[in-house]
């Protein structure tokens, strides 16, 4: 054998060993232990033959684990499958012929919605978290464990702004999963998606961090108060509920939100986030956000020239926040904002987004003053703001 023909035997044969305890080398391949002792590649005294593992085929090498497989293993047991019911009054339309009116008869009747979504388990007691859109207005709530048991929920809170809402099951010893820090999130980690879609129990899905920091107008949903993590890993209607996971098995994230009509946009409630709302509706039994009752958009060159070709209204900013309306009796009317006007501080901060006025509104304790510094007609104006209470959203 030459050379380079030897070195080139030797690298697929190193391909099917693996080195074992004090410098030997475990060959489950008989035929390949045979070509090796033959050509002399290796001491005989190196050489030891290991079982096969069980349900190995002859001459093939088990297949490795990866770091999927080892996730949804660790994992899975705590994603559940909630089911929730809904009794809703349905009306004979008016107009119908005698005979169908008596047949349906003149009292409004009572149809039960179901839906179908899915949670994780957060403590060993048995909290789960979950949508709110999940248990919206339902009458029964059952939780359906990976090991078949079947147990009846009770919804502890739920909040519609940012579609989080937490359940109780009785039970002891539950497999909880491992939070994670979304906040360390960096765009390109691998993701995995767990949960319940269309109905198909314990579905496992992969992708990657798409974005972060995805503002709800971004994506359609202008109600929520949530900056969202994007990924490509496939959520469908079902998964709602259930954990976004990073490579180390820890929950990043609530899978809540797609994008009809798209594919590879799926959207998620950062853990942090979810979990401080949860904290909230267990220890409080609600959520309160603070608010200030304005629509604003950024001031960009392009936003300007879209508004004066539009209303004939010409900014003099370059940059800021421009308030589009002012909720009438809200904590922005009472302390004199103004549509037209330019934020420009909030406090000793600068401001150039509109998000950055909702990341500061949300960390400002109701009830406080907050200093608010426009351009009104060119001029600086700095108002003093109370904090109020976002008012309640219907369920």
């Amino acid at each position: 054998m030459t050379s380079k023909t030897s070195w080139a035997y030797l690298g697929l044969v190193l391909m099917g060993m693996g080195i074992g305890v004090g410098g030997t080398v475990a060959i489950t391949n008989p035929q390949l232990l045979n070509q090796i002792t033959a050509n002399r590649l290796l001491n005989p005294a190196q050489i030891k033959e290991s079982p096969a593992p069980a349900g190995a085929k002859p001459g093939l090498m088990p297949a490795p684990s990866n770091f999927v497989v080892d996730v949804v293993r660790a994992t899975g047991p705590s994603v559940v499958r909630i089911n929730a019911e809904r009794k809703v009054k349905t009306q004979v339309p008016e107009g119908l012929p005698d005979p169908f009116r008596n047949f349906f008869g003149a009292q409004p009747n009572e149809q039960i919605q179901r839906g179908a979504g899915s949670g994780f388990i957060v403590s060993e007691d048995g909290r789960i978290l979950t949508n709110a859109h999940v248990v919206a207005g339902a009458d029964e709530v059952t939780v359906t464990l990976k090991d078949g048991r079947t147990l009846t929920g009770q919804v502890l809170g739920s909040d519609p702004t940012t579609d989080v809402a937490v359940i109780k099951v009785e039970a002891e010893n539950l497999p909880a999963v491992k939070l994670g820090d979304a906040n360390a999130l960096q765009v390109g980690e691998w993701t995995i998606a767990i949960g319940n879609p269309l109905g198909l129990d314990n579905t496992v899905t992969t992708g990657i961090v798409s974005a972060t920091g995805r503002r709800s107008s971004e994506i359609g949903v202008v109600d929520k108060r949530v900056d969202f993590i994007q990924t490509d890993a496939a959520i469908n209607p079902g998964n709602s509920g259930g954990p976004l996971l990073n490579a180390n098995g820890e929950v990043i994230g609530m899978n809540t939100a797609i994008i009809q009509n798209a594919q590879g946009l799926g959207f998620a409630i950062p853990i942090n986030k979810a979990q401080q709302i949860a904290e909230q509706i267990i220890t409080k039994g609600k959520v309160e956000h603070p608010f200030l009752g304005i629509q604003m958009a950024d001031v960009t060159p392009e936003f300007k020239e879209q508004l004066r070709q539009r209303s004939g209204v010409v900014l003099k900013a370059d940059q800021g926040v421009v308030i589009m309306k002012v909720v009438p009796d809200s904590p922005a009317a009472l302390g004199g904002l103004q549509p037209g006007d330019v934020i420009q501080r909030l406090g000793e901060s600068p401001i150039t987004k509109a998000s950055e006025v909702q990341n500061q509104v949300e960390q400002t304790a109701i009830g406080s003053n907050l200093d608010v510094t426009v351009l009104r007609d060119g001029r600086p104006l700095t108002l003093t703001l109370t904090v109020g209470t976002l008012p309640s959203q219907p369920q």
